[in-house]
């Protein structure tokens, strides 16, 4: 009796299991390899999306850059010795920062291979700590601005000659830069 029972239960165990194996085989079938390929290729066209977004931001950070350094001519306001929008935006600057300017001297235009700078040349009063942001602030300019040098009037002599500690905080800067400018010529960039 135990031999029919265990045969029993051992022919009901591989009637089960082929059923079982068939029913996916047929209900369910490819399906998870299909998901599976699915979701690998969704997860590369995810990449491509992001890669594309990614590439787009950076374009328009191009255009940006082209539309604020590129002259249609050498009579055009960013190609001048004293560009005024220039020196406005530089003022404004200074000035959102509370720094003293002391001076502002455009110099002449230079032709450099592919580009003009424009030199100028500041002396401005402010602490270290407001130099750093003005420096900051001229790096994050759409406009290509270099600064060529920069010099602290720091000497023995200024410090004799104050009394107070609170006068010694505010430094005099000599700052030299100059911003780049591709002139367009003729279907062209000038170089």
């Amino acid at each position: 009796m135990a031999e029919k029972r265990n045969i029993i239960l051992l022919g009901l165990m591989l009637l089960l299991s082929v059923s079982f194996w068939m029913a996916s085989s047929l209900l369910i079938g490819e399906k998870p390899l299909d998901i599976k390929m699915l979701e690998e290729e969704q997860e590369e066209l995810n990449e491509n999306l992001i890669s594309a977004q990614i590439l787009a931001s950076k374009l328009d950070r191009v255009y940006t850059l082209f539309q604020e350094n590129l002259a249609l001519s050498l009579r055009d306001s960013l190609a001048e010795d004293a560009s005024m929008p220039f020196l406005t935006n530089l003022t404004d600057k200074l000035e959102s920062l509370n720094i003293q300017v002391i001076s502002i001297k455009p110099k002449n235009r230079v032709k450099e291979k592919g580009y003009y700078r424009s030199p100028y040349q500041l002396m401005i009063r402010c602490s270290f700590d407001q130099f750093g942001e003005f420096l900051t602030e001229l790096e994050r300019s759409p406009r290509l601005i270099t600064v060529d040098d920069f010099i602290v009037k720091n000497g023995i002599e200024r410090v004799k000659s104050k009394v107070r500690e609170e006068d010694l905080v505010d430094q005099v800067f000599e700052i030299g830069l100059s911003t780049i400018t591709l002139v367009k010529k003729k279907g062209k960039v000038v170089s």
